[in-house]
């Protein structure tokens, strides 16, 4: 105490988390594949997810699982070789399904219950195309970042969404809600050009609340893909 010439140092006891919390998107759009991708974006989604939870838990930290939309419960945090087991059994049997824009209670059901449940120190990691997730998506992803937690998100797309090859007359109907569009390779600039402003959108969003956004498509190497998630979250 000053008062008496002492120093006195007070520590402090805080809760936190050593976690791992993975969301998965498994909605609708997560099932394309385009002709050049080795897989869906739910199957590159769920691998590196996977390679996630193997490190975290090798590591000895616990590890749990949500999804938005698709076709299996959530896994409660736990850690352990069982767990790691049941992790890879849920992400082989998942499929994507669901609609976000008709379905709001699937953001809810993936997302709000890491934001409610996750403490401070723990690390979450958001796996989605980061399409058609409804207009209040990006607040409630990137506000997981609030209360000292760790968010990454990783971009999933293939490479048909990136580049938009399709030159020919061609009829597009999206895999959520019912919408199909005749083009053309006309339209490449207009796709592109509003692509990157939606992608823009989610980087500035993410940054804003401290979190990070690591971008990746199918045909990338999934090794080089988890190891810049890993990057990111430390």
């Amino acid at each position: 105490l000053l008062r008496h010439e002492h120093l006195l140092v007070r520590e402090f006891e805080t809760e936190t988390d050593r976690a791992l919390r993975l969301c998965i998107d498994a909605t609708a759009s997560m099932s394309y594949r385009g002709a050049r991708a080795p897989g869906s974006k739910l199957a590159f989604a769920a691998l590196v997810a996977a390679a996630l939870g193997r490190v975290a838990i090798t590591g000895g930290d616990p590890v749990g699982c949500s999804f938005i939309g698709g076709t299996q419960r959530p896994l409660p945090v736990s850690s352990g070789r069982e767990s790691f087991e049941r992790l890879v059994g849920t992400l082989e049997a998942l499929e994507a399904t669901g609609d976000t824009s008709r379905e709001s209670e699937l953001l809810d059901a993936g997302v709000g219950a890491i934001a409610r449940a996750a403490r401070r120190g723990s690390a979450v990691v958001v796996l989605s195309d980061l399409l058609d997730l409804g207009d209040g998506a990006k607040d409630a992803i990137s506000s997981i970042a609030m209360k000292g937690r760790v968010l990454v998100v990783l971009e999933v797309l293939d490479p048909d969404e990136l580049d938009f090859p399709f030159e020919d007359s061609t009829r597009l109907a999206s895999l959520e809600g019912d919408y199909q569009v005749d083009t053309d390779g006309d339209a490449r600039e207009r796709y592109l050009e509003a692509l990157g402003a939606a992608r823009d959108g989610w980087e500035r969003a993410l940054l804003a609340r401290g979190a990070r956004l690591v971008r990746s498509k199918t045909t990338d190497d999934p090794v080089v893909v988890v190891r810049a998630v890993l990057d990111a979250l430390r």
